[in-house]
């Protein structure tokens, strides 16, 4: 039997509970966000799993080396207190883990752009439509916009919205933890009322800047998510229409 597979290389694959797919991407930007958040850039890559390996481990070494009170007392000048805070025995291995993320989004991106090429070339067949018994995934085309507005109004949503059940459900989670552990919500609603002073002495800086990485990354990831998951919208519909549908210069027979 032969199990040789008629392409080569695949340009998108469909599950239940996401879409993965080949795109052009600029691997400075994958660099960039794997430097403000390790696993950020391999998220973007669709390399969910290290993308989430980094996410925690960077999370569990960033709280036991305090790298973000470091960064905090560092930027208002506060240097003594900034070397104080920190761990050194933690601050090590936090080091190896974020030279790593950033050098390998970047070399993966660069890999991904020449795979895509190839498979674009290749011009494999597009799976429409993958159903299962616990959910239906299609290829149709959505609003980035959308994407954006949902993503800004709380982490996951807008991915939720692109049927990235996995990665949308594990940013949400993520994303209320930080709040809660923050004390954000609090502190919000202690500001809003002009109660600045409380809002200062209830909020956890270690675990708030967490927040800003997560938020401007996830909107920048579904926005672009969305414009790229209509271009393989069409793509499909198009070589649906030039295999089924019959070519202009057809001669009739008389």
């Amino acid at each position: 039997m032969n199990q040789i597979p008629p392409f080569r290389r695949q340009r998108s694959y469909l599950s239940q509970f996401t879409t993965g797919q080949l795109h052009l991407k600029n691997p400075w930007i994958a660099a960039f966000f794997s430097f403000s958040y390790p696993g950020f850039g391999h998220i973007m890559l669709h390399r969910y799993m290290v993308g989430y390996i980094l996410i925690l481990w960077e999370t569990f070494i960033n709280e036991k080396a305090k790298v973000n009170l470091g960064i905090l007392y560092t930027l208002i000048g506060e240097f003594e207190k900034a070397k104080d805070v920190l761990d050194q025995r933690w601050l090590i291995l936090y080091l190896a883990m974020y030279m790593f993320g950033i050098w390998d989004s970047y070399r993966t991106t660069v890999d991904l752009n020449k795979q895509y090429v190839l498979a674009d070339r290749e011009d494999a067949p597009l799976l429409h439509m993958k159903m299962g018994t616990w959910d239906t995934n299609f290829l149709d085309k959505r609003k980035p916009v959308n994407a954006l507005i949902w993503s800004a109004l709380f982490p996951g949503l807008g991915h939720l919205y692109l049927h990235h059940v996995i990665t949308g459900f594990f940013i949400f989670v993520y994303a209320v933890a930080i709040t809660y552990l923050g004390h954000i919500p609090h502190a919000i609603h202690a500001s809003m009322t002009g109660n600045f002073a409380h809002a200062k002495e209830i909020i956890d800086m270690q675990w708030a800047l967490y927040f800003p990485s997560i938020y401007f990354f996830i909107i920048y990831d579904s926005y672009a998510y969305a414009i790229e998951h209509n271009k393989l919208c069409e793509k499909e519909m198009s070589k649906y229409l030039r295999q089924r549908y019959q070519s202009k210069d057809f001669i009739f027979p008389l």
